[in-house]
């Protein structure tokens, strides 16, 4: 190990702290590190050492590099409070040796740290593992066999199984190509202007792959040299091919026991997986805490920034460092207008009853029963000029945006409830079980739930994305989980539509990887009504919250 810097507390360190209202921070001093993998390659990594005792160590590994703001921010927040930090990059990122190949060879790397970490004379025989997004899934990787010697993990927005995010609705996500620039640092260049400038170029680069027909053929010329890795992401649509399962690590949920805050934002990329986390760590008797705020998958650095650091110290000081419990409840979850935070004891809450709406022919969203010959409403669906994406669950750009531009277009239907007498608080995930075929047997589904005010505005709510093959049939849809609270005099808007682009590639209904397609067909959609075939059951708190 090479000697370490001078003592260092920067002033963004002591702000945050104030901030999150934590203990007034320490100076750290930073060593680099090379830490060897069981196949000769080497690892950096910086370890942060308080000059204070510390009070414990904790593990980052991610593939950004070490001076990105997140990484950095979250090094120097947790150095800053006592403890050692030790953070790696990657395989193939920043300085590290190796092939880059995201996703895939964080398994057998996180455990070869771990072992390392195991050799060094100031370990003290028990860590932490700490991240948001991708440093969140390495953390998983490593649950998936979890070492004896971790005592707690904070898992913030982060998937257990990247494959799923990628694939898992039987579409492609298009925001992968676009995060695959920002995979590797350190920048092409440390000059600041010209390394926007090689960012520009490449973000130019992704959006016309994105835009191509066929992707695929675009994306092989794009990210050749540059990405490869990315053509077998795009090109292996079947999830069940061997080639995916090292970044599949749900066995992660049935093995851990590790004591662990997941952190999730309600408009987040990958919230239904942390739902999946704690439900299912929960139902094993796993020692797990949820914090849910209104926030996308940015807000690790900007709106949720000072909460998660916050909640992630006292998590880590009482089950590291043998502090008492700060946290009052075990789950926190904020309210969609950000103006609220509830103290649960459980996510959904217990007290929630279902309450049916039914989608009724000319756009009526309603309690009453459809007549048995309702008619049926369609819409056609084309994929040269696809349906865009409006806010929701995506990485730039999203969020609860106004969404009335939805209502002005005819390749979907809109349903709207009567302005509500009261107040009206649906806490979880809504379900619509939709009475749907369409003309093609390849089609796509993205339904929406939306809160309209008493001016007409449309603000979006929460979603879900699924790619179906059946002609003819009934379809249960399973939007995404909110805290939303809909005001007197607001209505409750009902979003159908065949595709969000380019949160999702385009459907060409030929039932081919929808990347490689080259002939785009139009395709028609029906919604049935009748005799209630089409419902949107909404999980309703009960009584005032």
């Amino acid at each position: 190990m090479t000697d370490a810097g001078k003592p260092v507390l920067p002033l963004w360190t002591r702000w945050h702290a104030r901030r999150a209202r934590l203990p007034k921070p320490t100076a750290w001093r930073v060593r680099p590190l090379r830490i060897p993998m069981r196949d000769g390659v080497t690892l950096g990594a910086d370890v942060y050492e308080p000059t204070v005792p510390s009070k414990g160590v904790l593990l980052a590994v991610g593939p950004y590099g070490r001076g990105f703001i997140y990484t950095l921010g979250l090094a120097w927040a947790l150095a800053g409070q006592g403890y050692t930090v030790v953070f790696a990059s990657t395989r193939g990122t920043a300085d590290s040796g190796g092939e880059l190949d995201p996703m895939r060879t964080d398994a057998n790397d996180s455990h070869d740290i771990v072992a390392w970490l195991r050799d060094q004379s100031w370990y003290p025989g028990r860590l932490a593992t700490v991240g948001g997004s991708y440093l969140g899934f390495t953390q998983w990787a490593l649950l998936a066999d979890p070492p004896a010697d971790i005592a707690a993990s904070v898992v913030v927005m982060g998937p257990h199984d990247f494959s799923r995010h990628t694939w898992g609705t039987g579409s492609f996500r298009t925001d992968l190509i676009g995060w695959s620039g920002g995979v590797g640092g350190p920048p092409e260049s440390r000059n600041p202007l010209r390394s926007m400038k090689v960012q520009r170029a490449f973000d130019e680069g992704a959006k016309a792959v994105i835009d191509a027909v066929p992707s695929l053929t675009a994306a092989k010329a794009f990210f050749t040299g540059r990405r490869a890795w990315m053509n077998d992401r795009m090109s292996r649509h079947d999830l069940t091919d061997p080639y995916w399962a090292p970044m599949q690590f749900e066995r992660a949920l049935e093995n851990s026991t590790t004591p662990t805050l997941l952190v999730a934002g309600w408009q987040d990329i990958f919230l239904p997986q942390t739902l999946e986390q704690y439900r299912r760590l929960r139902e094993r008797g796993v020692d797990v805490a949820l914090t849910a705020g209104a926030w996308v998958h940015a807000d690790i650095l900007l709106r949720g920034g000072t909460t998660i650091v916050r909640e992630s110290v006292q998590w880590l000081d009482t089950h590291l460092a043998g502090a008492p419990l700060a946290r009052t409840s075990a789950v926190r979850a904020q309210m969609s207008d950000r103006r609220t935070w509830l103290e649960l004891a459980e996510w959904p809450p217990a007290s929630t009853r279902p309450v049916g709406l039914h989608l009724h022919p000319g756009g009526r969203l309603d309690s009453a029963v459809p007549a048995t010959d309702a008619a049926s409403a369609s819409f056609i669906y084309d994929p040269r000029d696809p349906t865009p994406t409006i806010g929701g669950n995506i990485i730039a750009k999203g969020g609860y945006l106004d969404d009335s531009a939805y209502a002005e277009r005819s390749d979907l239907l809109v349903y709207d409830t009567d302005p509500l007498d009261d107040d009206l608080t649906v806490f979880g995930a809504p379900v619509l079980t939709l009475g749907h075929r369409s003309e093609r047997g390849d089609a796509d589904l993205f339904v929406r739930v939306s809160d309209v005010d008493a001016k007409g505005r449309s603000t979006a709510v929460c979603e879900t994305f699924l790619r179906v093959g059946a002609v003819g049939t009934s379809v249960e849809l399973v939007l995404n989980d909110t805290a939303h609270r809909f005001a007197a005099g607001h209505r409750i808007r009902l979003i159908v539509a065949g595709g969000s682009f380019p949160q999702y590639s385009r459907n060409p209904g030929t039932g081919e990887n929808p990347l490689a397609a080259e002939t785009l067909h139009t395709n028609r959609h029906t919604v049935e009504h009748a005799g209630a075939a089409s419902t949107l059951r909404l999980p309703v708190a009960s009584s005032p919250e």
